[in-house]
């Protein structure tokens, strides 16, 4: 048994090497349900060709991702199939791991991870914790810290809820909006404490706003939490301006991950006051932590959590960061020991326990 030791981690298929895991995505999801956060088309359109994605519509929703409610459900059927060729997709391109971002209050698929990875020989982690205040039911909301700390000690050792066979493998996404909600805290308290006691890694989404990560940091570490065995996710939507991402870099000790890759379309719909980075520019970010000597901390994934992102549906799928992503990094200068250490070591370092 290899169960919870340093070098080990749980995958839905049981307990892995970590050496085995081979290129890892940080940051995706294979289904969840996003309903929650549909935006009404812009009102100066006159018609938004909703309903299922087709050459006639995919245009919109590329610009307009949140206003589709079809999009949205990443969960039915027709996400499924697509996610299973995606999967394989990525397999094909090198992969070997992905980490699935998502919990309670996105309604996780545990079953859909296991078929996944069975079928197609690609390790799956699932994550534990609680995302955002806005998607959890009353009886979630009215948790108390300790609760939350039981559950998700009891799916990281023993099981998950819905799946008595599968343990989680991190906490995570654990997700706050700005400011953040006392429902938000009382999640990030009780992921710090269990963090200290278990030494486990941990992914957090942070709020729409710069000063959201640094908040979130401070609440974990003053619970007991390790900075080194965090990620702060999203940076990309987030910390957008150089200062404040060297600042943050240089304050705390934590993984710094860009997922948002494939994203490419300016207007962010869910913080129109922000302009959506390109590839090049997350790239270009990634470049200034490496002059700083702070690429052990970089993380790279596509946090894809809608069908329009998914090859059969017109997306750029699983794969992109391996086919697209990487080899530009190459030529702009990265090595392939900078590459490697991104996609494998990075990964591997922060989900040993320690």
């Amino acid at each position: 048994m290899t169960d919870n030791l340093p070098d080990s981690v749980n995958t839905v298929l049981g307990s892995k090497r970590l050496s085995e895991l081979g290129k890892t995505l940080t940051h995706e999801h294979l289904a969840l349900d996003f309903r929650k956060f549909y935006v009404p088309p812009p009102k100066h359109l006159k018609r938004f060709p909703d309903g299922c994605l087709s050459l006639q519509n995919i245009g919109y929703i590329r610009q307009y991702p949140y206003s589709s409610s079809y999009n949205l459900e990443f969960y039915d059927g027709d996400a499924a199939k697509a996610v299973y060729k995606d999967v394989e997709l990525f397999k094909e391109a090198g992969g070997g791991t992905i980490v699935e971002n998502s919990n309670h209050g996105l309604k996780r698929d545990i079953s859909l991870m296991k078929n996944v990875s069975r079928s197609l020989g690609i390790n799956i982690i699932a994550g534990t914790g609680y995302y955002v205040a806005s998607v959890q039911n009353a009886s979630t909301l009215n948790m108390t810290k300790e609760e939350m700390y039981d559950l998700m000690q009891k799916e990281l050792e023993e099981s998950c809820v819905e799946c008595p066979d599968v343990k989680a493998g991190f906490i995570g996404e654990v997700g706050s909006t700005w400011p953040i909600e006392d429902f938000e805290k009382r999640a990030i308290r009780a992921t710090g404490e269990l963090q200290a006691q278990l030494h486990c890694s941990v992914s957090f989404h942070p709020g729409r706003d710069a000063s959201a990560p640094m908040e979130i940091i401070r609440i974990y570490q003053e619970a007991g939490g390790d900075a080194s065995k965090a990620i702060m996710s999203h940076i990309d939507r987030t910390l957008i301006k150089k200062e404040r991402l060297m600042e943050f870099a240089d304050t705390t000790k934590c993984y710094i991950q860009f997922d948002l890759f494939g994203t490419e379309c300016s207007y962010y719909q869910l913080n129109p006051s922000v302009d959506m980075l390109s590839d090049a520019q997350r790239v270009k970010r990634i470049a200034w932590l490496k002059d700083e000597k702070k690429l052990d901390r970089v993380l790279m994934s596509h946090d894809i959590h809608t069908k329009h992102r998914l090859i059969h549906f017109g997306g750029h799928g699983y794969s992109h960061i391996a086919n697209n992503v990487l080899p530009t990094m190459v030529n702009k200068g990265f090595t392939k020991e900078d590459i490697e250490l991104i996609t494998v070591e990075n990964p591997k370092r922060w989900l040993t326990r320690k």
